[in-house]
């Protein structure tokens, strides 16, 4: 796993989305100029369908800002599909990212405990918010459900930035 850096450029990411199409994870559509990509664990995962629930009803908001808005997980497309259905998503869903792709995003993978869970290794949270330059402006990856940027937080650091033409921080480590 190779870490991605703030202020580094996102690698575009190809995924299939439940609209029948593609998307290129770090190329905002829709009129925007940025991107939020969040990673989510999958259908298995009761803190994504609360989280993917409430960015639901936060999308408009994001959009306000200039701010693209797209979820994918390492789930096949059945099960992508149960979580959009459940959770009345209308935002682009993508899903079967691969581990070569999760690597590539600096993504923790955990296996599964059992077939209750799920049957292949998959992705731990990740948050990405991609500038209009392509650059990673804001970035979150997490090894565990449990730890997740509050989705309020994000839409008003967001928010800041854009407004304050505030810069990329962490950009270097300590000496």
């Amino acid at each position: 796993m190779t870490a991605l850096a703030a202020g580094s450029v996102f690698p575009r990411t190809e995924v299939h989305t439940l609209a029948g199409d593609t998307t290129t994870l770090g190329d905002p559509q829709g009129g925007h100029d940025w991107q939020l990509v969040i990673v989510y664990r999958g259908l298995h995962c009761p803190l994504c369908k609360r989280y993917l629930a409430e960015l639901e009803g936060m999308q408009t908001k994001f959009h306000d800002l200039g701010v693209d808005v797209v979820v994918v997980s390492g789930d096949p497309k059945d099960k992508a599909q149960t979580m959009a259905d459940e959770q009345s998503l209308t935002m682009p869903v993508g899903y079967g990212l691969t581990l070569k792709q999760m690597d590539a995003l600096g993504l923790y993978v955990s296996d599964p405990r059992g077939p209750q869970e799920t049957d292949r290794p998959f992705a731990e949270p990740g948050l990405f918010v991609i500038n209009a330059d392509g650059v990673i402006q804001m970035v979150d990856v997490s090894n565990a459900p449990f730890l997740r940027p509050g989705l309020e937080g994000t839409l008003n650091g967001i928010r800041f930035v854009r407004e304050n033409d505030y810069p990329i921080r962490g950009t270097h480590k300590a000496a």
